[in-house]
């Protein structure tokens, strides 16, 4: 049996903080009328990934930020010769954005508990800064403001790790976008209990 994994005591509080805050219910009833018809019917179990067995938000997530990761990378390590390709791949990244947003409120809408609503309401808010920082990159990109670009961008991917780990304690801690769903075998415990099923399989038949 594997040891309790125990979270940081400043995350978890900040954590604590946000699920406590009544201020965000500012933003938890508009994006409650925004989410609430994206999630209904056959277009939103699609976008839950009922068809897929899985969460599909979670999913969409890595195009953007890999696309946005290795701009960073093309940023510091790929010099002048990389700028352009540094700046196709931000613009990449920003098309995977709708999908990605239709796919978290549909998750979204399914929440009934107020705090984690409000982590959730967190969590996207940060999220349209993270994409409204890399728009504004690539924007300032074109016009060849490089450095400027490097600057909105490198925000962005920073602000992008707190705002992952709000999307990972939705998922992970509070279970927003598990449902009945994945595969129905049940998942074996170690490699060391078939190897012990196995030889007593060896003994009965000797």
């Amino acid at each position: 049996m594997s040891a309790r994994v125990e979270t940081p005591s400043t995350l978890r509080q900040s954590v604590h903080t946000i699920e406590d805050s009544t201020a965000l219910d500012s933003l938890v009833e508009p994006l409650s009328r925004l989410a609430e018809p994206v999630g209904q019917g056959r277009w939103g179990e699609n976008l839950r990934g009922r068809w897929l067995g899985h969460a599909l938000h979670p999913l969409l997530t890595d195009f953007p930020l890999g696309c946005w990761l290795s701009a960073g990378l093309l940023d510091f390590l790929g010099g002048k010769s990389g700028r352009p390709a540094a700046r196709r791949l931000i613009g990449l990244g920003l098309t995977a954005g709708p999908p990605t947003i239709a796919a978290g409120l549909a998750d979204w809408s399914q929440i009934g508990d107020q705090r984690v609503r409000r982590v959730g309401a967190a969590h996207a808010a940060g999220n349209l800064l993270v994409g409204s920082l890399y728009l504004s990159s690539w924007r300032a990109r074109r016009k060849g403001r490089h450095f400027r670009g490097v600057a909105l961008s490198t925000t962005g991917g920073l602000l992008a790790w707190i705002t992952g780990y709000l999307g990972g304690h939705l998922s992970f801690a509070r279970g927003v976008g598990v449902g009945d769903r994945g595969i129905d075998e049940p998942v074996r415990e170690s490699s060391t209990q078939d190897e012990t099923n196995l030889t007593n399989r060896i003994a009965s038949v000797g």
